[in-house]
């Protein structure tokens, strides 16, 4: 006699367009791990603006409809796939990336994906740790290649993202100097590692950070928001400087004759061009933080998987963002 399918809760999409197409569906088969994948109870979600880009349809890689969107999930091993060593049911983990997808109460990921999360860590601060701090550790490391004595400005400093940057920037010995648009935002990046804060909605929050650094100018930027900052961004650096492009919303109009006398960069950084070998280094420089202390992911707002089509909305439109956004499964 056939065993009867599982079942869970998942958000499933169907078609591309706005967060109108996320559907909540009761009914969902849950995956099966196979070789080297792990099935994890999923507790929380992370969501990520590469979500929504995913969701539209209008990103460089599209998802094979219909699917399940969510990439950081944290939650508890379920069960292992044939050929898994590292992992056994009952250990709690987080995830830089899923097979199934994360908005949803089982997601399969392969082995090679999964991570320990320490004791001292809910699931929520799980969910928080994968796309943010794998981006701003290939950010600063690998891309910027920073060196401990340098100055670093995190521009949009107080999403899940700029957080991470700025406590790792801190970590490695490097003079940290954020923006952000709120009060609140500004004061959570005071806490998480920088040394000074800019609104960057006052007209002239430019100024004020050219006041700060002086002559010699700002050697790395972290940039959320390129088609808004990226022109300022160059008249900021130092002489060998470089402005590394986390996130951009669409085309912006600058000089390149900025980039020439400076000698200065500009730099993507896209978290899966990275190999497997600095997949791993990034994770044990993490998982060092997670035991010091200095990593430490702040929640933001917090979503039922139902309102999901709410975050959405929110984590592209909202007025500024103070911490990681997550999905409670």
């Amino acid at each position: 006699m056939a065993t009867k399918q599982k079942l869970m809760r998942a958000i499933r999409v169907f078609e591309f367009g706005g967060p109108e197409v996320l559907k909540f569906q009761s009914d969902v088969a849950v995956p099966i791990p196979k070789d080297h994948q792990v099935l994890i109870k999923v507790y929380a979600c992370g969501v990520n603006p590469v979500d929504t880009y995913f969701r539209s349809g209008t990103y460089g890689r599209k998802p094979h409809l219909p699917y399940t969107p969510g990439l950081d999930v944290a939650g508890v091993i379920e069960a292992v796939g044939d050929n898994v060593t590292a992992f056994k049911k009952g250990e709690r983990v987080f995830t830089t990336n899923t097979i199934s997808g994360g908005y949803a109460e089982y997601a399969v990921v392969a082995d090679d994906n999964v991570y320990t999360l320490p004791e001292k860590l809910d699931f929520k601060q799980g969910a928080a740790i994968g796309i943010p701090y794998f981006t701003a550790y290939r950010a600063l490391l690998n891309r910027a290649r920073v060196k401990p004595g340098e100055s670093v400005l995190v521009h949009g400093a107080s999403g899940g993202t700029g957080i991470a940057a700025c406590q790792i920037a801190r970590a490695y010995g490097l003079k940290v100097l954020g923006t952000a648009g709120t009060e609140e935002g500004q004061n959570i990046v005071l806490q998480n590692g920088a040394h000074e804060v800019f609104n960057h909605r006052e007209a002239n929050y430019i100024d004020k950070i050219k006041k700060s650094v002086g002559e010699k100018g700002i050697d790395v930027i972290i940039e959320m928001l390129a088609n808004v900052n990226l022109s300022n961004d160059l008249n900021l650096l130092s002489n060998g400087g470089r402005v590394i492009v986390v996130g951009s919303r669409g085309p912006i109009e600058i000089n390149p004759r900025d980039t020439i006398t400076k000698e200065s960069s500009i730099i993507g950084v896209a978290l899966y061009s990275s190999t497997k070998e600095e997949f791993q280094q990034c994770a044990a420089a993490l998982q060092a933080g997670m035991e010091i202390g200095w990593l430490r992911p702040v929640i933001g707002s917090e979503y039922p998987l139902e309102k999901v089509a709410q975050a959405h909305e929110n984590i592209i439109h909202s007025s500024g963002a103070t911490g990681k956004m997550i999905l409670l499964i």
